[in-house]
């Protein structure tokens, strides 16, 4: 099936370009698309956040403090259970008493490297 340029329907491509081009949401897209964010993304707030003073001693201890009252935490929870939930909960102490372990060591360190 031939068409003839008869059959096709020319575009004024000019005219086209020209309407969308006073279009709000053409500028909408242009400036999504094209324009570098003019202000910062907006920073999430924190519950908890830790001041910049703080020395890497100081936030190890309480690191470690934390995670010895965690630990605690966990082994009283877990003697109130049986079976396989005990173990669970027991793994998650040993987890705690290892991270406390090497928190430790690096407090250690610390000392030993500033004495």
């Amino acid at each position: 099936m031939n068409t003839s340029s008869k059959d096709v329907q020319e575009f004024d491509t000019e005219a086209t370009f020209n309407a969308l081009k006073d279009s709000d949401a053409a500028r909408r897209a242009m400036d999504y698309y094209l324009k570098p964010a003019i202000t910062e993304p907006s920073k999430d707030e924190k519950f908890f956040e830790i001041r910049r003073s703080l020395s890497s001693e100081e936030a190890m201890i309480h690191a470690s403090d934390l995670l010895r009252c965690a630990a605690a935490t966990a082994y009283d929870a877990a003697n109130n259970l049986r079976g396989a939930n005990r173990d669970l909960a027991f793994s998650v102490v040993h987890m705690i008493d290892l991270a406390k372990a090497l928190v430790d060591k690096c407090l250690e360190c610390q000392r030993c490297g500033s004495s």
